[in-house]
């Protein structure tokens, strides 16, 4: 019997959840399987991934072939390359020490590497909201200058009505004045 892992599906429409599963390769895709290995989740951003790692590597020692996307799976958590490794010591070309300790280091360099897009996406999160608020308080502080625009010309506008009503009278006046005075001398 052939066996594949691959994912089966779960979740609704445009969430998608997975179970990575063992099934034979003539099962349907969310029908009758071996063994649930974990899941996949690709809706968080990075990807939450939880597999039983020996039971999957076992699996992978007894021949049951990944689809694409669960070999990327197994390779992102170390599955294969652990597989690599037993090879070696196998072949004699490393001890189990030597591959234990690579591992450990391969473990160690991709966790470092996940915590930093985490770490990224976190500054990034905090930055986006620090740039609306500064826009938010930008839009309010013009907002308050435009209502302070808006109450103040109409005080200058009384005023200016107060002294333009002041000023023809006194225009008349002094037009008055020297027209009087010009006609005085006319007359004499």
């Amino acid at each position: 019997m052939a066996t594949k892992i691959r994912l089966q599906r779960f979740g609704k429409k445009s969430k998608p959840f997975f179970h990575v599963v063992v099934a034979d390769s003539r099962a349907p895709r969310d029908g009758k399987f071996i063994e649930r290995l974990g899941s996949y989740n690709p809706n968080t951003n990075p990807a939450t991934i939880e597999i039983n790692f020996e039971k999957a590597l076992d699996w992978v020692n007894k021949g049951a072939e990944p689809t694409d996307t669960c070999r990327t799976i197994l390779s992102h958590k170390g599955i294969l390359y652990k597989k690599h490794l037993q090879g070696g010591v196998k072949k004699g070309a490393l001890t189990t020490e030597q591959a234990d300790a690579k591992f450990a280091e391969w473990l160690v360099a991709k966790d470092s590497k996940i915590e930093g897009k985490k770490d990224s996406l976190t500054k990034s999160k905090d930055e986006v909201k620090k740039a609306a608020l500064a826009a938010e308080a930008k839009k309010n502080a013009d907002r308050g200058a435009a209502i302070a625009l808006k109450n103040a010309p109409v005080v200058e506008e009384v005023v200016a009505e107060e002294a333009a009503e002041e000023t023809p009278v006194a225009e008349t006046a002094t037009e008055e004045a020297p027209a009087t005075e010009e006609s005085k001398e006319e007359e004499a």
